[in-house]
């Protein structure tokens, strides 16, 4: 019976994951959310007949709550897991160019800051927790979801300019996935990150609404640029049938310690 953790998982690309991989009743999932009482009356509306659905308290932002939730993890399965789904993140509300005139710095550190913070050093945390779980497990998988942000053979071919907070926050976790890949790989433990690619997830909840629509065209312009015959963005539904299918087939000779996208490779969409 494969089991699996999935951070973030009360809404957006993680409730899709959670709902995807509980499908298989031979699945033991295990949601790592926030607000534990709020996805679980979700579940209860959504999900009423899936008893292999388990949620947990964990916040990237506390982390003492990281190692309670691995330990509540560990009493569920017995002290292993075969899959870590890092998907939580914090997805920065910047959209201007690195050094618009309009920049507020002190705004850019303190968001900068919080990114890095939250998407680099809470999922190295999480890891760090979750190791000896995954060291006991059999699929041995850590997968953290990043973006084509990240990958700076993106941001030149595409021109994006806009949200350099949330994007350095995400190059930063790549870099931990292969630190964490060159230590546990000779375990046969596989680290590696994929991005999801542009899902339908709405906004933050610290996104302006009136400046996300300002600056909607310049994210848009830039992603039809790159591949100006995709389809984007794509639900999370679909996102997540993709995403598991990617960490299925995903092996350490293959994947360690990279990203690739939700396809399997190096294009983004």
């Amino acid at each position: 019976m494969p089991s699996y953790a999935v951070t973030g998982a009360a809404r957006g690309l993680g409730y899709a994951l959670l709902t995807r991989l509980s499908a298989d009743p031979n699945n033991t999932v295990i949601g790592i959310v926030r607000n534990v009482k709020a996805a679980e009356e979700l579940v209860a509306k959504d999900l009423p007949d899936r008893k292999n659905i388990h949620l947990v308290h964990g916040d990237l932002t506390d982390y003492a709550s990281l190692k309670s939730a691995a330990d509540a993890v560990a009493s569920i399965t017995g002290g292993s897991l075969d899959v870590l789904i890092a998907n939580a993140a914090l997805v920065a509300g910047d959209f201007l160019a690195i050094n618009d005139p309009k920049q507020d710095w002190e705004a850019f550190d303190n968001l900068s800051l919080e990114s890095f913070k939250i998407n680099a050093l809470g999922n190295i945390h999480l890891f760090s927790h979750f190791v000896p779980l995954i060291q006991k497990g059999n699929l041995k998988k850590v997968v953290a979801l990043s973006t084509g942000q990240a990958d700076i053979d993106f941001i030149n071919e595409s021109g994006m300019l806009i949200q350099a907070p949330y994007s350095m926050s995400k190059i930063a976790l790549n870099l931990a996935v292969a630190k964490y890949h060159v230590q546990y790989a000779s375990e046969g433990i596989l680290f590696m990150a994929i991005s999801p690619g542009l899902v339908d997830t709405g906004l933050p909840p610290d996104v302006d609404p009136e400046e996300f629509m300002r600056q909607l065209p310049v994210m848009m312009n830039a992603m039809a640029k790159y591949a100006p015959n995709s389809k984007f963005p794509i639900s999370p539904e679909e996102s997540s049938n993709y995403v598991v299918d990617v960490i299925d087939k995903a092996t350490i000779e293959k994947n360690g310690g990279i990203m690739v996208s939700h396809w399997g490779n190096k294009r983004w969409l």
